[in-house]
């Protein structure tokens, strides 16, 4: 039977390496499976193996109904070797950024690939540019590491955060949230959950003792759920409209939504940030509020609003129409 047409962007050679990752990804395939995924015959797939075997590749063949090929002891692909950091690294760049990291890791993968693969990634590395994010921070992936393994072994650690002295805390989950990376836990000193931002932890210590985490934990909900409570400004917004068309507008990190009545619902929770909590988060909720509670929220709100109310005057020959809205006096001559 002739060989199909070859492609003519494959050579012989890039299609027997070709056949050596599809024996990778599907061992014991057959000729024919190898023939359909490389668009050639059977006959030409026999050719390949041989050059495989000729080249030192140990390629078996599977016997039974049909046949098939195997990568048998000893196939290994060239190893690249990273350092602790940069294999960390590159996972938490995936995620949250380390770019000092995965700058030398990047450039031994770009090494290790074929050479027109490899240009193409040096090229796209040099060229391309992304933005600096001011919220993501940069945590220390070693220490980030030994927090994810304790909470995968579930054990309980001593951890040094900020300059407090060491708690033990019972580490139940790792989040990334908005770049920035968190450690949920169960704090035995506060004997509460906590919260803590991973890129200020100094020390993690453990205790060898073991924790059972709370069933069905959901630890991107519960985090945000967290973030909205027990912060230095207490906060108590109403809103004129009804729960279910508020709740859409608001993320659980705000605090609890609960329903006043059928046309009204309250927003009760804390802030370390009313500026941001008024600018970022109320402002583009668009419904009738009133803060009742928070006198940090309320000056905030005050400041927001004669800002926009100054941003709205009549300037010379205007006048101000119904809903304070500045417009072109109409006897000015243009």
């Amino acid at each position: 039977m002739p060989d199909r047409p070859a492609a003519p962007d494959l050579t012989p050679l890039a299609r027997a390496l070709r056949t050596l990752d599809l024996l990778w990804e599907r061992p014991g395939a057959g000729a024919g499976e190898l023939a359909g995924r490389l668009g050639v015959s059977e006959r030409a797939v026999r050719r390949y193996v041989g050059m495989l075997r000729e080249a030192g590749v140990p390629v078996e063949s599977v016997p039974g109904p049909g046949g098939g090929y195997r990568l048998g002891r000893g196939a290994r692909l060239a190893p690249v070797r990273f350092t602790q950091e940069e294999a960390l690294g590159l996972v938490m760049a995936v995620l949250g950024g380390r770019p000092e990291l995965v700058a030398t890791a990047l450039g031994k993968v770009v090494r290790a690939l074929p050479p027109e693969v490899g240009r193409q990634a040096a090229l796209l590395g040099a060229h391309a540019a992304a933005a600096p994010d001011p919220y993501v921070t940069r945590p220390d992936p070693v220490l980030t590491a030994e927090l994810a393994a304790a909470v995968a072994a579930r054990h309980r650690v001593r951890l040094g955060y900020r300059e407090d002295e060491e708690s033990e805390i019972d580490p139940w989950a790792l989040v990334v949230r908005h770049g920035r990376w968190y450690l949920l836990a169960h704090s035995h000193r506060a004997a509460a959950v906590r919260t803590y931002r991973v890129d200020r932890v100094r020390t993690v210590r453990g205790t060898g003792r073991r924790f059972t985490p709370p069933p069905g934990l959901d630890p991107v909900t519960a985090l945000e759920e967290h973030l909205g409570h027990g912060w230095e400004f207490a906060t108590r917004v109403v809103f004129d409209a009804p729960l279910a068309e508020v709740a859409p507008w608001l993320r659980p990190h705000m605090g609890t939504l609960e329903a006043l009545g059928e046309t009204s619902c309250v927003l009760v929770g804390s802030t370390r940030n009313p500026g941001m909590y008024a600018r970022e988060w109320l402002a583009r909720v668009p419904f009738g509020f009133r803060v009742e509670g928070g006198a940090e929220l309320r000056a905030e709100i005050a400041a927001l609003a004669a800002r926009f109310a100054h941003a709205t005057e009549a300037m010379p020959g205007e006048t101000v129409a119904d809903g304070g809205v500045a417009v072109p006096d109409a006897g000015r001559s243009r």
